[in-house]
Order: structure tokens, then C-alpha cells, then sequence
């Protein structure tokens, strides 16, 4: 039964490109992962754009969103307040002259959390874990480098954003740890779905979606082989990533076995 109660997304297909139906639905349920891969211009950010308007045949593709079984209400559509999607993308630039913990704290605030103080702390922790170069709680917002924004946001929508859908658009170059971000979302029981061209980020999803010209081709599910590869992927992107701070920190790199 608890199964069963848990917040779900439904994406009922539409047309590509060429007016051919997708002929698809597609639930995805709290706490799972989906990746959305295909080549540049394919249509993996109109998928997301009709995620985030919860489309009612209503975009140019055509496609239907369901929420918990039901057609969204005006609401949950327009609302700000009421909206259940929140968007992190590649380019996020803060124009508020706040430090970090002013910010989250009028977040909090906004979201009628007391107390929250304890809770701003908890989420500049988790986002220095995400993010490359440390940051404190004094740093201006407008200072932060784009991966320690994108950490934050992530932080913060995992804490203080009651949007259940998170949807996330080539974060790959952010310089933040991936798979940490991920199972931090996963834990707070979010639905993510993320367009990527990385592929330890498609890998990492339980599902995988192929976009091409302009609609869902494939859905793929991840397999035992895929995973075991995904093991190799990481071990190599730790390896690099220890070379990447090595050359950040003026070391030399003296061997690469």
C-alpha cells in the first residue's frame, strides 16, 4: 500500500518532429531517477519544458502530464506557490546582495519554517560536499563561482523545496560532485529527471530515455551489465578528478597508472 501512495508522474506521449506518435506512457514515481539522453537539439529540453508546464497537448509536442493519475488543476499549473516542479540548470546566476545563510534563511522564512537556523547550516554542509571549492556561510551570494551556486540550489531544493518533481538540465561541467547530488535528492524522495550527454549521469538513472527528432524513441532500463560498466565509469572519474585538484593545487602529475 505504501507503494502504491507514493507521488507519481505521468508522461503520455505525443508527436515528434514528423508527426509520429510516441505511442507511450510513462510513470515515474517518487525517489526514482531518469536520465534523458540524445543528440544535441533532439528535443531533451522541450521534454523537460513540457514537464515543468505539466502540457496538456497544449506545447508543440503535444504531450500529456498527469499528476498521481489525475489531470493537473489550474493550480498546480500557474501557482507559484503550489508549483511542483523545480528547475536547475547549467547557467544560474544570483543577483542578491545577501550572504549564503541571509539566503537560505529567507527561503526558510518564505516556506514558514522557525527555527531555521540549525536547518541553513545543515544545507550549506550538504552543499560543500557537492561542491568543489568550499564556501562559508558569510560568503556574498553574488561571489559564489557557477558550480558552488549549482550546489547550493541543489542543497536547497533536497531541504526547502516542497516541489516533489526536480528536473535538471546538463549539469555535467558544474564541477560538483554528481552522484552525491543524486542520492541527496533520491533520500528526500524527489522524482529526478535529467538531460544529460554524460554518460555516468545516464547511467545513473533506473530508466532512459532516448530522444530523437523531437520525441521519446526509446525507453531503456537499466541493466545488471550497465551498472557494472557504470563501476568502471566512476573509477575512472575519481581518477581524473583527483588529477583535475592535483593541477588546481599547482601539483605536478608524476604518474597516471
Amino acid at each position: 500500500m505504501q507503494q502504491e501512495n507514493r507521488f507519481k508522474l505521468t508522461i503520455i506521449g505525443g508527436y515528434n518532429k514528423n508527426d509520429e506518435p510516441e505511442d507511450l506512457t510513462l510513470t515515474i514515481s517518487a525517489g526514482e531517477v531518469v536520465s534523458i539522453v540524445g543528440p544535441t537539439g533532439s528535443g531533451k529540453s522541450q521534454l523537460l519544458a513540457d514537464i515543468e508546464w505539466m502540457a496538456q497537448g497544449d506545447t508543440p509536442t503535444g504531450r500529456r502530464i498527469l499528476i498521481n493519475d489525475q489531470i493537473p488543476d489550474s493550480e498546480m499549473r500557474y501557482d507559484i506557490e503550489s508549483k511542483l516542479v523545480a528547475q536547475l540548470s547549467q547557467n544560474m546566476n544570483f543577483v542578491m546582495d545577501v550572504t549564503v545563510q541571509e539566503f537560505v534563511q529567507i527561503h526558510a522564512s518564505s516556506r514558514k519554517i522557525k527555527n531555521s537556523g540549525k536547518l541553513s547550516t545543515n544545507i550549506i554542509e550538504k552543499a560543500n560536499q557537492l561542491a568543489g571549492e568550499k564556501f562559508t556561510a558569510d560568503t556574498p551570494l553574488t561571489s559564489l563561482s557557477g558550480g558552488q551556486s549549482r550546489a547550493l540550489m541543489i542543497a536547497d531544493t533536497a531541504y526547502l523545496s516542497k516541489s516533489p518533481i526536480v528536473l535538471i538540465d546538463e549539469i555535467e561541467n558544474a564541477g560538483i560532485d554528481r552522484k552525491i547530488a543524486l542520492d541527496l535528492l533520491v533520500k528526500r524522495e524527489k522524482i529526478i529527471l535529467l538531460a544529460t550527454h554524460d554518460p555516468i549521469l545516464a547511467l545513473l538513472g533506473n530508466r532512459r530515455l532516448v530522444i530523437k527528432n523531437g520525441g521519446i524513441y526509446k525507453i531503456i532500463e537499466a541493466t545488471v551489465a550497465e551498472r557494472k560498466n557504470l563501476e568502471i565509469l566512476e573509477k575512472l572519474d575519481r581518477k581524473l578528478m583527483l588529477m583535475r585538484n592535483r593541477l588546481r593545487h599547482g601539483e605536478k602529475i608524476n604518474y597516471c597508472g
